[in-house]
C-alpha cells in the first residue's frame, strides 16, 4: 500500500499570474478561487492531474528541469503553433521517436514541457 496519492504538480515561478493563463490554455482547468493569491494559484480539474498550481519564488530557472509535462496532442504541428502563439518557444525540432513525434518547448518562464502524438507501431 502507498504511502500518500498525487495530489498536484506544483510549478516554481517568478509570477503566477503570467503562467496560470498561458497553462490553463494549454491544459484546461479552472482556477481555483480559494487559491488566488499573488503568491501561488492553482488550476483545478485539469484532466490526468488534478491541480496543477504555481508557486512564486525569488530565484529564476537556472539549470534543466528535473521534472516536466508530457502532454498528448493529436496534431503535432498545429499543436505546437497554438503553444508558441501562447508564449512558449520551441527547443529544437521534432523527434521521430518509434512510438511516438515529441516537440520539447519552453513555457513563458522557460519550464519545459513536451508535446506527444502518439503513432501507430
Amino acid at each position: 500500500m502507498p504511502i500518500a496519492r498525487p495530489l498536484a504538480v506544483v510549478v516554481d515561478c517568478l509570477d503566477p499570474s503570467v503562467l496560470v493563463p498561458f497553462w490553463q490554455a494549454m491544459v484546461g482547468g479552472e482556477t481555483d478561487e480559494s487559491t488566488l493569491e499573488a503568491d501561488w494559484v492553482a488550476l483545478k480539474g485539469v484532466d490526468g492531474l488534478g491541480y496543477l498550481s504555481f508557486q512564486r519564488v525569488p530565484e529564476a530557472r537556472v539549470v534543466k528541469n528535473r521534472l516536466h509535462l508530457d502532454l498528448d496532442v493529436v496534431d503535432i504541428v498545429a499543436a505546437t503553433e497554438a503553444a508558441v502563439a501562447l508564449g512558449a518557444r520551441t527547443l529544437g525540432p521534432v523527434i521521430d521517436e518509434v512510438t511516438n513525434l515529441l516537440q520539447v518547448l519552453a513555457d513563458p518562464e522557460d519550464n519545459e514541457f513536451c508535446l506527444i502524438q502518439r503513432t501507430p507501431h
